[in-house]
């Protein structure tokens, strides 16, 4: 049968060592702060996409003026509230829009 195995003097050293080496790093200490960066959507380039589609979402809008899917959502949603164009379908945030005819 075999026991366990004894450990000998070289290992007791770095096993002991190794935790009081190792500190915890704090998060938020320190470092430079990060900058706000704020992505605009040219507004000319996305009303002529927005004209000339039947129907559009913001991933469609997002990938066509190469701009993420937040700065394109909150376009779109400021569009809607000054009533350049009006949600027309979707559903759970995947809504459809499109160009209020005049």
């Amino acid at each position: 049968m075999a026991g366990a195995k004894k450990p000998n003097a070289g290992n007791k050293d770095k096993s002991a060592g190794s935790k009081d080496t190792k500190k915890k790093k704090d998060k938020g200490d320190g470092g430079p702060k990060k900058a706000e960066i704020t992505v605009m959507v040219n507004e000319q380039q996305a009303l002529k996409i927005i004209q000339n589609s039947k129907a559009l979402t913001v991933q469609d809008l997002a990938r066509q003026t190469g701009v993420k899917i937040s700065a394109a959502n909150s376009f779109l949603k400021e569009s809607t509230s000054k009533g350049i164009v009006k949600r027309v379908g979707g559903y759970s945030g995947h809504y459809l829009y499109q160009a209020v005819s005049s």
